[in-house]
């Protein structure tokens, strides 16, 4: 047996709530996998996650949000990122994968990420890889 629960601006404030939680797990689900992909479509062929693996030109890029640029051990960054001193933040991220070179001259990396959505979506699956 059903029941009807009436319409009230209670429940119309818990239904909307639903949804937008709905909304935003599809929406940060959906936008990892975007991150993951354009990761590997852009940043993959220099960078991998976790350390151990194949060596790349780049070092890995595990826990890097939130971290000390320039701290991978083992990796040999340029003078220019070391001296920078800068902690991975999102906005830190943002602006040095819009263009490398301008933010740090001088650094390893020359490549970044110009679109805004898929630089968007590659800092939010690096904040993910802890």
């Amino acid at each position: 047996m059903s029941r009807i629960v009436p319409m009230t601006p209670r429940n119309i404030l818990g239904l909307a709530a639903g949804f937008a939680l709905a909304t935003g797990l599809a929406t940060s689900a959906a936008a990892q996998v975007q991150g993951e992909t354009v990761f590997k479509q852009q940043c993959g062929t220099c960078h991998a996650i976790a350390p151990g693996g194949p060596a790349k030109l780049g070092p890995p890029l595990k826990g890097m949000v939130g971290r000390k640029a320039a701290t991978v051990p083992g990796y040999a960054y340029s003078k220019a990122l070391s001296g920078w001193g800068q902690t991975w933040t999102t906005a830190n991220l943002d602006k040095y994968l819009a263009k490398p070179s301008a933010v740090v001259p001088g650094g390893k990396m020359l490549v970044g990420v110009a679109n805004a959505d898929q630089r968007a979506a590659v800092i939010a699956y690096l904040a993910t890889q802890k």
